[in-house]
């Protein structure tokens, strides 16, 4: 069995019975030895003391009083956030209750930064035995903004953060026929090449082909499907589509911000100018297993999902609204 996205840290975690992850001091150590939290040699007695103890016991209880007493206001911000995470995670019995607390509350107080290593970190367990690496790298959407590629016959996403490290215009290599020079060349994932993803899962430096009618976007509905069951206890079905025509729009989830501004646009009966359709890149179609599951109004009616990029040609998904935004009508397993 390949192993992939070693980086978030699942060795260090543990399972209960359901298969949720239980946090370990080990997991908590990993944070308090990341580069903005190891005290630099000027730094003073009482950050260098706390640094020390909590990597001796990385559930020691810490005073507002002890980290206001840090010298250094940088370090002061750092210690205060990186602990309001850990005491998120230690106050629920698994990661996944955590962060649907998180979600739920609709509170923005945890750094975007620690809620996409989080999702990171559940979804790896909500994956644990896929052979696909093509669900495998639909799924860094979840966590990883995307940028859409120029490419004028598909839909092509490159990660933002390898893509805005190499070039502001990368060139792919199945275009390197075509005579495009650059300093940035990036593989789009295919039938050929996909057991290099094994070893390449912790750069993200492969692309993801999401063209309408092909296989990218059964991948993404296949991930969606998982994080749904595995967080929500709950069996769906998502198949992508080509279009919405003549669709009564009775629920519809926006899988990112802009897509939901576009959802209600057509909620409320408006029609797309050219533009605004543009930026829609993919449509799915839900419907539960289990017609119980949903809410009495949804009467077997399928629930649509939206996906969009940003006008600056960017994807930032926001996986919790598959969890929040669906018309269900009992708690998910996970407590």
């Amino acid at each position: 069995m390949n192993d992939f996205w070693i980086a978030c840290g699942h060795h260090l975690l543990d399972r209960d019975e359901s298969g949720g992850l239980c946090v370990t001091e080990e997991f908590l150590k990993a944070y308090f030895v990341r580069p903005e939290l190891i005290p630099p040699d000027e730094a003073c007695p009482v950050e260098r003391r706390l640094h020390r103890e909590l990597l001796a016991a990385p559930r020691r209880p810490v005073s507002a009083d002890e980290i206001a007493a840090i010298v250094d206001a940088d370090a002061r911000e750092n210690w205060r956030l990186v602990l309001a995470y850990r005491d998120l995670l230690v106050r629920h019995p698994t990661l996944e209750a955590a962060y649907l607390a998180t979600v739920r509350s609709g509170a923005n107080d945890v750094p975007p930064l620690f809620v996409n290593q989080l999702v990171h970190v559940i979804l790896r367990n909500a994956l644990d035995g896929c052979d696909d690496p093509f669900v495998l790298r639909a799924a860094e959407l979840f966590f990883r903004p995307q940028r859409i590629l120029p490419q004028e016959r598909a839909l092509l996403l490159g990660d933002e953060e390898v893509v805005g490290g190499q070039s502001p215009t990368p060139v792919l290599s199945l275009m390197s026929m075509l005579g495009a020079v650059t300093d940035a060349e990036l593989d789009v994932l295919s039938e050929d090449n996909a057991d290099d993803y094994w070893p390449r899962s912790d750069h993200f430096d492969m692309a993801f082909d999401l063209t309408a009618g092909g296989r990218g976007p059964s991948a993404l509905a296949q991930a969606m499907a998982r994080w749904i069951s595995h967080l929500l206890g709950i069996d769906v079905s998502i198949e992508p589509l080509r279009e919405l025509r003549d669709a009564h729009l009775t629920w519809y989830v926006g899988l990112d911000t802009d897509a939901t501004r576009l959802g209600d646009r057509l909620w409320h009966g408006e029609r797309l100018d050219d533009r605004s359709a543009a930026r829609v890149l993919s449509l799915f179609c839900l419907r539960f297993a289990d017609t119980n599951a949903a809410a009495a109004e949804m009467q077997g009616e399928p629930v649509y999902l939206i996906l969009s990029m940003s006008s600056d040609h960017k994807l930032r998904m926001k996986p919790q609204n598959l969890l929040t935004g669906l018309p269900i009508k009992h708690l998910e397993m996970v407590t």
